[in-house]
């Protein structure tokens, strides 16, 4: 009788699961063109004026989102002057994965790929968070498409253990992580999508109806969720890989980072890449948090201008 209760409830979690799903993604549909490339198809939204004698923006959000992120209000402000390209990375919002593991070298081939396919050379990457090594494994390996580099609280180090929370080990276990994404994870995801949000805004607070705004509720179905575990369960490896190299970046990179930022250490992460990165210039943040393009936009937006406005000089400087 257990067995089958059990069975049971598994059925109708899994039922309720579907159903949420279909809600989430009638509510929050593409905005933009889904392109086909090698491994998946990848979720562009293209704003702004075209034409512009400058490379574009090219916007990449971080862990546990979607582009949405980086367009509000960032990729707003400026496409009001500059065209902005928004990339669901893969496996994330309504872009695909064909492999269940995607480290950042995979996902970079796939957004140059995406960027190929839309006529765009060189762009400016602008990466969040997690994204930072993708921003930074482009610079690396493919130097003549990175006109430029911006870093918002980027995750570029290893650091001691490399533990991203207990979920993210039993969402990537076999068996156990699959049959929880497709039961608990959804409506337990809606009960903590706010309180977990705002945790990642500390010490700021989050922007009034920013989950509903930025379609954060994406992530809770099922491939998303458990696209996203494999991310953060590799990105340690992946950053150990790739960490000797950054003496070799020749883009000229600009790093924001806060310096109450609990979810990236401006120490472990910003402070040794800015030092390694010739002539990269380090702005630091007193008391903000981790969503640096919320807390400062302005600010974001004038060194990425004042990026675009030097492509051809070397001045590097420190902001303390």
């Amino acid at each position: 009788m257990l067995l089958i209760a059990v069975v049971a409830a598994l059925a109708l979690l899994a039922l309720l699961t579907r159903l949420g799903t279909l809600r989430i993604e009638r509510r929050y549909p593409p905005q933009g063109e889904i392109v086909r490339v090698d491994g998946g198809r990848l979720h562009v939204v293209d704003l702004g004026p075209h034409g512009l004698d400058e490379p574009p923006i090219v916007l990449l959000h971080g862990a546990s989102s979607n582009l949405g992120a980086m367009r509000v209000p960032l990729g707003e402000m400026l496409a009001q002057r500059h065209r902005v390209i928004l990339i669901d990375r893969p496996g994330h919002g309504w872009s695909t994965r064909e492999a269940r593991v995607a480290p950042p070298d995979v996902q970079a081939r796939m957004i140059s790929q995406l960027l190929d396919r839309l006529g765009i050379p060189r762009a400016i990457f602008v990466v969040h968070s997690m994204a930072g090594a993708m921003g930074a494994r482009l610079a690396l390996d493919q130097p003549d498409r990175v006109a430029g580099l911006v870093m918002l609280a980027a995750a570029t180090h290893p650091w001691p253990g490399g533990s991203v929370g207990r979920l993210n080990d039993v969402m990537t276990t076999p068996v156990i992580g699959p049959l929880l994404a497709y039961t608990i994870t959804l409506p337990l995801g809606l009960m903590l999508a706010d309180p977990g949000a705002r945790a990642v805004f500390a010490p700021q607070t989050m922007p009034e109806n920013y989950i509903d705004a930025t379609a954060t509720p994406l992530l809770l179905r099922p491939r998303n969720f458990l696209a996203n575990s494999w991310d953060l369960i590799g990105l340690n490896a992946a950053l150990t890989e790739q960490v000797g190299r950054y003496a070799q970046i020749k883009a000229p990179t600009v790093v924001i980072h806060g310096d109450a930022d609990s979810t990236a250490s401006l120490s472990v992460h910003s402070r040794p890449f800015a030092a390694e990165v010739p002539g990269a210039k380090l702005i630091v943040l007193p008391h903000v948090g981790h969503m640096v393009q919320n807390a400062a936009p302005e600010l974001v937006v004038r060194e990425i201008e004042g990026l675009i406005a030097r492509l051809d000089t070397k001045a590097p400087s420190t902001i303390e």
